[in-house]
């Protein structure tokens, strides 16, 4: 079985490099992640050290482009085609699979349905030149630095571990995708309760707040919504702002009631789930549920046609 060629290579080496380069992932991953967040993220799929889809990028990049790795302008314009290409792939898949999106791009330009962009494709134009000419060399040197029955008795452990982390990590995924639906049904109804209000002059206005904003962020923005609106009703009205303010009482009441419970709820909801499901949702922030992200990217759109 080791001796079957892929691409010139044979598997023993490939599935070797496709480990070594998966923990690579999930090293520089889980870095920068912990360093812009100012705490611990372990990211990744699973929960173990590997990122895989860094390593089935890595290795099937090397296979496809080693033929041009001679010439670095065609090795880069393929870096940037190839990637890019499995990440939209990789997008959908995941979108599908589990109902939730894992990244988006909505926000970055000349972006893709929020899949890809061009930044990110641009960059893995530069970390193939990279790849083929810093780390396929020293990963190459750490695989000759142990014997292949070391090499093949490793791989069938590491496989068999990752197997039993990918299970769990899949039903755990399939939980999460239905937290969010939840989550989103919280702010669904509030959304419905403060359309009531009049809060905003006009509903789009106010999907494209919503859209944009996570419950806990949301709350000081609409209520200092409500506190501009109070004025302009008490200098419209010609009343005084305390009696105009007294009769409104009630009203601000039930608002700081409504938004107080869906703030619990919303809280409860994020932290339900065990230990390998709050690791992922912390791992990925800005997770959401593909009927979320759908409707963020077509509140961007309209934004921008209308602009």
């Amino acid at each position: 079985m080791w001796n079957i060629r892929i691409a010139g290579e044979d598997l023993y080496h490939i599935v070797n490099w496709f480990y070594i380069y998966s923990f690579l992932g999930w090293l520089w991953e889980s870095s920068y992640v912990s360093v812009k967040e100012k705490k611990l993220v372990n990211r990744g799929f699973v929960a173990g050290p590997v990122c895989t889809i860094y390593g089935f990028g890595a290795v099937i990049v090397y296979l496809i482009l080693k033929p041009i790795s001679g010439n670095i302008l065609l090795l880069y314009l393929g870096g940037v085609i190839v990637p890019t290409i499995l990440e939209y792939v990789t997008a959908v898949l995941m979108e599908n699979l589990f109902h939730t999106s894992w990244w988006d791009y909505s926000k970055n330009k000349y972006n893709f349905q929020g899949r890809i962009c061009l930044g990110a494709s641009l960059g893995w134009g530069a970390f193939s030149v990279i790849l083929f000419y810093v780390f396929q060399p020293f990963v190459e040197r750490i695989v000759a630095l142990y014997s292949v029955a070391t090499g093949e008795l490793l791989v069938r452990i590491a496989t068999l571990v990752y197997a039993v982390d990918f299970g769990m990590s899949y039903m755990n995924a399939m939980q999460i995708g239905e937290k969010l639906r939840n989550m989103d049904a919280v702010m669904d109804e509030l959304y419905e309760y403060i359309q009531n209000t009049k809060l905003y002059e006009s509903t789009e206005e106010l999907k494209g707040r919503l859209a944009h904003y996570r419950l806990p962020e949301y709350v000081p923005e609409l209520k200092s919504r409500l506190e501009n609106r109070v004025n302009a009703m008490v200098a419209f009205a010609g009343e005084s702002p305390e009696d105009f303010k007294a009769r409104q009482e009630s009203r601000l009441a039930e608002l700081t009631e409504r938004f107080g419970a869906a703030q619990k709820r919303f809280e409860r909801l994020k932290g339900m789930g065990n230990v390998f499901t709050r690791r992922t949702m912390n791992a990925y922030p800005n997770m959401k549920s593909r009927a979320q992200a759908l409707k963020e990217r077509t509140v961007r759109k309209l934004e921008k046609d209308n602009k």
